[in-house]
């Protein structure tokens, strides 16, 4: 007997073994196969396919719903025959082919493979397109004019065929693994340490401390020496090599440091201070922790430090016009208990998370999209060995709107456009694997 067929009981022929099916916890089973194993078919073997419940399937008289599987399942499965499976490959050939290529196998940027997808996830996309709620591309002319028999039968027939492997071919090669943001800034920070101390806590007075502050403001400030537009000759020198990644990375760093108060001299009196300091708050925030990512916390500065850059606006060198016309009418004496109060606050992390390392992005997308990007929901699409170019055109198209997902723009919110290329190329390394559903008898 032919591998993937059973004997029906009343007739002694071959029963078609269902290979992909509507996700129902009770009566589904799915199973990777293992490596090497071969997903031949015979012309007795019917495909299963899943369909959504609320999706009609007009004007298609052949495709039989499984018996014990109500429609208020999220998921109800349907067969389509070989013969079904056959027309889809016609309609492939004449539709398709040009762009995915051959048999499904893309070698077109930006196109994805489609051989070996999960039946669901085609048959809704294709829907999707055809409904034009992906807006008026290619993919919604070639299938506008298609009907839905026509597209169960195209899901079906690239269900069935081998899915892609990695290839060097039209896919970004993965760069190697390097350290993490914040690990990276705390190296390129090394050499910040004999000043500003080991964890950006300041132990000599004149000298800023570090921790404390948003990452925007960070960056903002080191792009202020490096222009020119804050005036220190020694800063300029020793930021003016550092690239933005570098900056991002160490200004990261520093907002992940335990806050701490200058370890220096804090002169002057802080009660008369913290009067003061009430015109002040409602840009730097009660008790000098900002709310606000591009102004600074003072909370626990250096106490000579502050009055040195209050002097700097009052005087001419620093040029906010702002900050100038707030210092003008600040005299020293004021500034001292200023710099007193603030000194002697306590200071609080920005609120900023340690990003996650690709390979816990991906454990995260993993919880979908199946372990290594082998899904086993037939409604989540499988990324193992997809190309690369069109997993990251895919991302940002979540993360601007263009393709519609609460859930993956929340897990796609704000990602870099790097860590976008790393995920991706992450997944196009990975080896695909086909995946049988298998329907289990009610109880």
């Amino acid at each position: 007997m032919r591998h993937g067929a059973t004997l029906a009981p009343e007739t002694g022929t071959p029963n078609p073994l269902p290979i992909a099916c509507g996700w129902h916890a009770h009566r589904v089973r799915c199973s990777q196969l293992p490596e090497g194993a071969s997903m031949k078919r015979s012309v007795l073997t019917l495909l299963l396919i899943a369909l959504t419940f609320c999706i009609p399937v007009v004007g298609y008289p052949q495709v039989r719903t499984v018996p014990g599987v109500s429609s208020s399942d999220d998921l109800r499965p349907a067969y389509a025959t070989a013969q079904d499976v056959a027309e889809g490959k016609r309609v492939a050939d004449a539709s398709c082919a040009k762009c995915h290529g051959a048999a499904g196998i893309s070698t077109s940027r930006g196109v994805p493979h489609i051989a070996g997808q999960r039946p669901g996830y085609l048959l809704t996309e294709l829907l999707t397109y055809q409904a034009g709620a992906r807006g008026d591309n290619a993919m919604s002319n070639a299938v506008k004019y298609l009907k839905e028999d026509a597209l169960v039968k195209v899901s079906a027939y690239y269900a069935g065929l081998e899915p892609a492997q990695p290839s060097a071919t039209g896919v970004a090669k993965a760069a190697p693994a390097g350290p993490d943001p914040a690990s990276a800034g705390k190296a390129a920070a090394a050499g910040c340490a004999g000043c500003h101390g080991e964890s950006g806590i300041t132990k000599i007075p004149g000298m800023p401390s570090l921790i404390g502050l948003d990452p925007k403001y960070f960056v903002a400030a080191v792009n202020g020496y490096k222009s020119g537009q804050r005036k220190h000759d020694m800063m300029k020198t020793l930021v003016s090599a550092l690239s933005e990644a570098d900056m991002n990375n160490i200004a990261l760093f520093y907002a992940l440091q335990k806050p701490g108060k200058a370890q220096t001299p804090s002169p002057g009196d802080q009660a008369a201070g913290k009067a003061a300091a009430a015109a002040c708050s409602g840009c730097h925030g009660e008790g000098g922790v900002s709310a606000n990512p591009t102004t600074p916390s003072l909370a626990g500065q250096d106490a000579q430090y502050f009055a040195a850059a209050m002097r700097a606006y009052k005087d001419g060198p620093r040029s906010d016009a702002t900050m100038k016309g707030l210092a003008a009418s600040v005299d020293d004496n004021t500034i001292k208990n200023l710099a007193a109060y603030y000194a002697n606050q306590q200071p609080k992390q920005p609120s900023v998370k340690k990003p996650l390392t690709i390979a816990e992005l991906a454990q995260r997308c993993d919880r979908c999209h199946g372990v290594n990007g082998n899904s086993t929901d037939p409604r989540s699409p499988a990324l193992a060995a997809q190309r690369a170019d069109y997993l990251e055109q895919a991302m940002r198209a979540y993360q601007k709107g263009g393709r519609k997902s609460k859930a993956m723009a929340a897990m796609l919110d704000a990602l870099p456009a790097a860590e976008i290329e790393s995920l991706a190329a992450h997944y196009a390394s990975q080896r695909a694997r086909s995946v049988v559903y298998v329907i289990l008898p009610p109880k």
